[in-house]
């Protein structure tokens, strides 16, 4: 093998790659041009809301809840070897403002809403309905991707939020009425230690970039599909890998920048 091929082969997967990344932030800042035209379009987004958000409701509640039973479950355990399980409503509300409630309703979210998304427009391209669109001279990008992108960016923090709020009702189960912990000091323990800057609005903040992250992922990758339904299948396999991987870099970028001083 000549070094001109072996060059080649080696420059290939580096070129498609940048070309990858070239392609998608040019598909974003589209799709950010076009958003404003939701405004005359309301019912798109209100449309995709429901399907993106309510449908995602139930495992994003449940999971909380047993999360939040099981976090104070185990934080009393470790609490009481030193004597403070007075703080474990401290310890349950800024575990799942910080950390678990945004995290874990990210990685709930894209394989619930995320899968769905992909193997959705990977099949509307399938079946040329994204062709047929641009024939009509309807840009499929405003159309179609704008609404479940915003959707799902403003789904995210919801469900966190509510991902949270029901985790420490599962803390307080346990806790207070499983184990025995004092009521007031559950609550005035997590009232006195939780800021909503520092604790609340930075994980609030989390969940809309992973919002952003997660949803715009899963629709250009299947945006980019093949039209066939073998592609698609994969797509939707890297929506989830890609997209938990992502999760992760960015939770601990965010907590570096916002915990560190």
């Amino acid at each position: 093998m000549s070094v001109k091929n072996w060059l080649s082969k080696l420059g290939a997967p580096l070129r498609d790659y940048v070309e990858s990344i070239g392609y998608g932030a040019r598909t974003f800042a589209n799709m950010l041009g076009v958003s404003p035209g939701l405004l005359r379009r309301p019912a798109l987004l209100v449309e995709q809301l429901h399907f993106i958000g309510n449908y995602s409701m139930l495992i994003i509640t449940l999971s909380g809840l047993f999360v939040g039973m099981v976090l104070g479950l185990q934080g009393y355990y470790t609490l009481n070897k030193y004597g403070a399980e007075q703080s474990l409503g401290l310890l349950v509300a800024l575990g799942l403002t910080r950390e678990l409630g945004p995290v874990i309703t990210a990685l709930l979210f894209a394989g619930r809403a995320g899968t769905s998304l992909t193997a959705e427009i990977g099949l509307m391209k399938a079946g040329e309905q994204l062709s047929a669109m641009e024939m009509m001279a309807v840009n499929p990008i405003q159309r179609v991707l704008a609404p479940r992108f915003w959707a799902g960016v403003i789904s995210v923090p919801l469900l966190a939020s509510v991902f949270s709020a029901v985790g420490v009702l599962g803390g307080w189960l346990v806790g207070v009425q499983l184990i025995g912990v004092d009521d007031g000091a559950f609550w005035s323990q997590m009232q006195g230690g939780v800021d909503i800057w520092k604790d609340i609005f930075n994980g609030f903040a989390k969940s809309v970039v992973f919002g952003i992250a997660i949803t715009f992922i899963a629709l250009y990758q299947g945006y980019e599909a093949q039209p066939t339904p073998e592609d698609v299948a994969r797509a939707t396999t890297r929506t989830v890998v890609i997209s938990s991987l992502m999760i992760w870099w960015l939770d601990f970028m965010m907590t570096a920048l916002m915990f560190s001083k």
